[in-house]
């Protein structure tokens, strides 16, 4: 009897195994990608978020935008608001006619993270979760009519426990997404790391499950970097069981396309930033893409191309990323 169990448990793990890690995809061809861009961050590394911000629409010619919504650069001050930059940014890709995703929440990518107003990190948690709901009201009702408004993210990867934040909570998760449908008909994207989780909590959640996908990391206990061992098929497969399950589609929101370090990028000498990202690692994680054949893609890194052409005099990322608006 404990042999016919192992020898069940074995062929289980082995059907499992051939199911996500065996696989000889094809790239395809037929996908389209956007970028995502985080203001404060461009801020960060030394640029200027409009100048840059008319680069990617008219120099890069990206149609497709991801923008991370900071509560801190929307709310400075208590009930004090200030949309003119993303009003700004809205805009502009209207008359380029890009599509535009907005990230909402207290979460919204970039370190740290969680993206708290200095008035707001001190008081407890239920007032901070009626401020954040508040902000998020105010921005859905702004926009929600704008034609190039493609969907609302709300907060990112929420149930990845990485940055700097004060809690985490899956039923609040759900109010502010029950707030967002209610006051708009523009699709939700739920975020998942693409990595360490099957994507089902965002399944159940969100209307579009939007996951990253990182290739060479830097892994902290280790204290140097890793290339993830997972394949192409890795990915699409749990996608396949997405859209086996739930009937929903899943996007690459975050494939990776800048360097990652042990500090933070703007803090990082140029020689440590080669050792995870440069234009061949660039080229083979759009072929990996490609490979894993998710319809829509989002590049992580635009900031430090432009970075890397006004720092370093090095447009070859930028050059290379604009075959794929050609």
């Amino acid at each position: 009897m404990f042999k016919k169990m192992l020898l069940l448990v074995i062929i289980i793990f082995l059907v499992i195994f051939a199911f996500f890690f065996l696989g000889f995809p094809k790239e395809k061809e037929d996908l389209f990608f956007g970028v995502n861009f985080s203001p404060k961050h461009a801020r960060d590394m030394g640029l200027d978020v409009k100048e840059t911000y008319l680069a990617i629409l008219n120099d890069l010619k990206a149609n497709n935008i991801k923008i991370a919504v900071h509560w801190d650069d929307i709310e400075i001050e208590d009930k004090e608001y200030d949309f003119r930059e993303l009003d700004f940014m809205v805009e502009e890709a209207e008359k380029k006619e890009a599509n535009i995703v907005l990230v909402l929440g207290m979460k919204t990518s970039r370190w740290p993270e969680c993206h708290i107003p200095y008035f707001a990190k001190e008081i407890e948690k239920e007032k901070q979760q009626k401020k954040i709901l508040e902000q998020i009201e105010k921005i859905v009702l702004r926009y929600k009519d704008k034609e190039n408004i493609k969907a609302f993210q709300v907060e990112n990867e929420p149930f990845f426990p990485f940055g700097d934040c004060p809690w985490t909570d899956e039923d609040f998760l759900k109010e502010e997404i029950n707030l967002v449908r209610g006051l708009s008909n523009r699709p939700i994207i739920i975020s998942e790391t693409g990595e360490f989780s099957l994507w089902l909590k965002a399944a159940k959640l969100g209307d579009i499950v939007g996951v990253t996908m990182y290739r060479r990391v830097w892994f902290n206990k280790l204290k140097r970097h890793i290339d993830y061992p997972f394949p192409a098929v890795f990915y699409s497969r749990k996608a396949l069981l997405i859209k086996w399950i739930f009937n929903k589609e899943v996007i690459g929101v975050e494939l990776q396309m800048e360097p990652w370090g042990s500090t933070l990028l703007y803090y990082s000498p140029l020689e440590e930033q080669e050792k995870s990202m440069n234009i061949e690692q660039f080229k083979k994680n759009i072929r990996f893409a490609k490979k894993v054949g998710f319809k829509e893609n989002y590049l992580w890194g635009v900031e430090w191309w432009f970075w890397m052409k006004k720092e370093h005099n090095d447009s070859s990322f930028l050059n290379e990323a604009k075959k794929l608006w050609k």
